[in-house]
């Protein structure tokens, strides 16, 4: 019978603990309740709201004391309701008391505010300080940059990103590789470490067009300065002979 209460009060109540509001709802839910632990999994269109963060998913456990961790698997997306982060993933843990989230599988992470977008496999990111740690395929981008490699930190609050391990940033058309590399993205600054490489074009064209064009251009000069040669050599011939003719003449 305390087993059925608690279920009740779970599912059409909200709990307040450490002075944070919790909601939950589901199409199915399974419980126990203890003095110090509880355990709680939902099922079918589960959802957990915080003060601070909003989860769906699947299936959704709150277990620990005072119900600190949530986790939750299958078809997980959710936002954190202060920075205005939002995720999606496979799979989701989450420590109330720490603020840390742990996002695992083909794990989407979107700074709305920025618009900046990130994507691993492995993403843990903290409330508290705003720095997401990704790790395995990832990739970000941002306005014209599009940065790749095996470890990352991104700053939100600072609008830093750090990468490292097979690190590259296209912007546009160009391309910088290195062992580290650390972008700002307000300011679009990026500085290389360790093996740097790159590519990079000018999009400024030579005075008179392309290359080829130039070459062309020189090409016709030549021509009309040869053109012009034989011109003022005929007009001397023929002074020349205009003026043997006048000598016989006379």
């Amino acid at each position: 019978m305390k087993r059925f209460i608690f279920i009740f009060l779970v599912l059409f109540c909200s709990a307040t603990i450490f002075a944070e509001k919790i909601k939950f709802s589901a199409d199915s839910m399974s419980g126990q309740a203890g003095n110090s632990n509880t355990t709680t999994t939902m099922s079918g269109n589960a959802s957990v709201t915080t003060e601070s963060i909003e989860i769906k998913a699947d299936m959704l456990q709150l277990s620990g004391e005072d119900y600190k961790n949530i986790s939750a698997q299958g078809n997980v997306a959710g936002k954190n309701l202060d920075t205005n982060m939002e995720f999606s993933c496979d799979s989701l843990s989450y420590d109330r008391i720490t603020k840390l989230i742990i996002l695992k599988g083909n794990v989407k992470l979107l700074d709305v505010e920025n618009n900046v977008n990130c994507g691993a496999q492995i993403i843990e990111y903290d409330q508290d300080k705003d720095i997401a740690i990704m790790q395995i395929q990832i990739s970000l981008t941002q306005k014209d940059n599009v940065c790749s490699g095996s470890y990352a930190v991104y700053y939100k609050e600072q609008q830093l990103l750090e990468i490292s391990g097979n690190a590259q940033v296209k912007q546009k058309q160009d391309t910088f590789r290195a062992q580290f590399i650390t972008l700002d993205l307000e300011t679009q600054d990026i500085t290389l470490g360790g093996n740097v490489k790159g590519t990079v074009t000018d999009s400024k064209e030579p005075e008179g067009g392309s290359e080829e064009a130039a070459s062309e251009a020189t090409e016709t000069a030549e021509e009309n300065d040869g053109a012009a040669t034989e011109g003022e050599s005929g007009e001397k011939e023929g002074d020349v002979a205009e003026e043997t003719s006048s000598s016989e003449g006379e």
